[in-house]
């Protein structure tokens, strides 16, 4: 029986999960929220791991940089790109949310509330001076996020700074990162089970109003990924790298394929690799060293969600979001974005992040959970495709790019 779940694919017990947990809800109604628990173990479990694994993920993505010195021509321009479309990709979320209003209209009174942060309320003087930690590991137990990622920004500087003393750290830090993404993955064998209970509750409390609300959240979802594949990266490849677009999605189509069947953008990286060098014509050293820190660091698809998601539970909950909000957003989405491993349902622990920075109530993840897969798999597109148009681009502007090579990919 074991053998037998375990050999259907998690995206699919998940999807199954869904559509029975919205039948049950329906039918059981308001009686649902008995099974509610469940979807609250789930939830628990993901929120334990959000310190550990931003702190190793992090410092391990900082390490990943190698020799500050050595970065030149290709680590600059990899990470001028990513920030800008890391940058763009959260405003586009939380542009969108507020356009179009996915939370809006929902009776949040039936929803039994715990624990909600509050809004931030200083100055942006005191917002700055309140993420140096004053104590780092006072930072972790409290699981004061922001400040948790300034420290681990240092520790991964400290580490390249040091050099060859460093090395025992880097080892110390990336296998912890492994280690946290592995545990990562066994509570994800959860999912199906959280899903179920929480979709129940979701039918059952709120009927067919919330679930309107959720297509409306993947619809969007979905609409800014496209914007940020048809857009953004067409953009940079055309006016940037200048080079034939539909022929470097001819080549990166097997990498889009594992990696929304995948969602994982460490699992599908093998691949991405494959296209770059073979279909696309990116030298090995400039795909092998873009591509995988791009793994590593470089969410866009994780940053629009971030954004969107924020907006999303602020309209269901009524929190008010001003501009000090939103600029708090970009910083944490995109902070956030970047430790977040390439592994399924990192989003869902990058939330806790977002949310307790602007006082959204942490009840916004267990809406949201139930539908969450169906949105990663396209935001895991979206991370390639913006990891393969980076490593494309500095490869143009380097010299490290073969144009016939890329050419020959129309025969793909």
């Amino acid at each position: 029986m074991l053998r037998f779940w375990f050999a259907i694919p998690l995206w699919q017990r998940v999807v199954g999960a869904l559509l029975l947990g919205v039948a049950l809800g329906l039918f059981w109604g308001p009686k649902a929220e008995s099974i509610k628990w469940i979807g609250d173990f789930f939830i628990a479990s993901i929120k334990m791991l959000v310190v550990p694994l931003i702190f190793f993920s992090l410092v391990s993505g900082v390490t990943a940089i190698g020799d500050l010195r050595k970065l030149g021509a290709v680590g600059g321009r990899a990470l001028l790109i990513f920030l800008v479309t890391s940058q763009f990709a959260v405003w586009l979320g939380l542009g969108l949310g507020t356009i179009f209003a996915p939370g809006v209209g929902l009776d949040q009174s039936r929803i039994e509330m715990g624990a909600v942060p509050e809004p931030k309320t200083e100055g942006w003087r005191e917002m700055i001076l309140s993420i140096v930690p004053t104590s780092p590991v006072q930072v972790m137990a409290d699981a004061n996020v922001l400040p948790l990622i300034v420290f681990a920004l240092l520790i991964g500087i400290g580490i390249l700074m040091a050099k060859e003393e460093g090395t025992p750290l880097v080892r110390v830090f990336d296998a912890g990162s492994v280690v946290m993404q592995k545990v990562t993955i066994l509570v994800m064998e959860l999912t199906p089970f959280g899903v179920f209970a929480l979709m129940a509750w979701v039918a059952g409390t709120f009927g067919v109003d919330a679930l309107v609300s959720l297509a409306k959240l993947v619809a969007l979802n979905y609409g800014g990924c496209f914007i940020l594949i048809g857009v953004v990266y067409v953009g940079i490849l055309k006016f940037v790298a200048k080079v034939p677009v539909g022929a470097f999605f001819r080549g990166m189509i097997d990498a889009q394929a594992v990696a929304y069947s995948t969602a994982s953008s460490s699992a599908t990286l093998p691949v991405t690799l494959r296209c770059l060098e073979r279909n696309v014509g990116v030298s090995p050293s400039v795909a092998s060293f873009t591509a995988s820190l791009g793994a590593t660091i470089n969410m866009d698809g994780t940053a629009m969600y971030l954004g969107l998601a924020t907006v999303f539970g602020a309209q269901i909950f009524g929190v008010p979001l001003d501009m000090t909000d939103y600029l708090l957003v970009a910083v944490t989405a995109t902070l956030g974005s970047v430790g977040a491993a390439g592994i399924p349902g990192t989003g869902l622990i990058m939330m806790t992040l977002v949310f307790t920075g602007v006082g959204v109530p942490l009840e916004t993840i267990a809406f949201v959970a139930g539908v969450d897969r169906i949105m990663d798999m396209m935001r895991t597109v979206t991370n390639v495709t913006s990891d393969a148009t980076t490593a494309t681009t500095v490869a143009a502007l380097t010299g490290e790019l073969d144009r016939g090579e890329l050419v020959s990919a129309d025969d793909v």
